[in-house]
């Protein structure tokens, strides 16, 4: 990683406490650039791209020598960033869907919801990443922790993945179908493009999740 993006990124993990207690107190301190060397400065001038955080991010959440606390701020960061579709298209040329769909089975829950959620975010209404998502075999995976993770916060974001991944995308519903238990699977056609028929099949997979003790 670059010297001054590895710097960026440990500078912004460390003040946005700061940042957050500025919202709740406007008399506190404002962070400011100081512990930036100038090679952090040169890029943070340089105004980083998008896909440049996205990278940033991606490589403190595969770091052995980043904490988990700051790899989950890391995740966060990265979320937010794959709400935008232009970003979340990007995954592909950045190479990034491998490390993300890798990260759903971290033995580290928080790491396994934030996988999950930012798959969930990054397919919303978009074929370009459903497709994706198909391609790397993701789906097995989020089955799998939807109706058998121990953590209910990982539970919920891994259906709130399969949920926006089949939405208006028949071959990945297809696929998701075979992996879910046959008392979970539709009785008859059901259609990707009808919106009750996917609540139906979600809400069957939502009830045996809930099950799971």
């Amino acid at each position: 990683m670059d010297p001054g993006m590895n710097q960026l990124l440990k500078w912004s993990i460390e003040n946005s406490e700061k940042t957050e207690n500025d919202c709740r107190d406007p008399k506190a301190e404002r962070p400011s650039g100081q512990g930036l060397n100038e090679e952090a400065i040169r890029s943070l001038m340089g105004g980083p791209s998008d896909a440049d955080l996205m990278k940033l991010s991606m490589a403190a959440i595969q770091s052995p020598d980043v904490s988990l606390e700051d790899k989950l701020v890391a995740f966060d960061n990265f979320e937010q960033l794959v709400e935008i579709v232009d970003n979340a298209n990007n995954l592909e040329s950045l190479a990034l869907w491998t490390p993300l769909v890798t990260e759903l089975s971290s033995a580290e829950a928080g790491m396994r919801k934030f996988a999950a959620w930012c798959i969930g975010t990054a397919v919303q209404n978009n074929v370009k990443t459903q497709e994706r998502v198909l391609a790397v075999n993701a789906l097995p995976t989020l089955v799998q922790l939807a109706l058998e993770d121990p953590n209910d916060q990982v539970r919920r974001k891994a259906i709130y993945a399969l949920s926006s991944e089949i939405r208006n995308y028949p071959p990945a519903l297809h696929v998701m179908v075979q992996h879910l238990p046959k008392e979970l699977r539709p009785g008859g056609v059901v259609n990707a493009g009808d919106m009750d028929d996917m609540d139906k099949v979600m809400d069957g997979i939502k009830q045996a999740s809930a099950r799971v003790v």
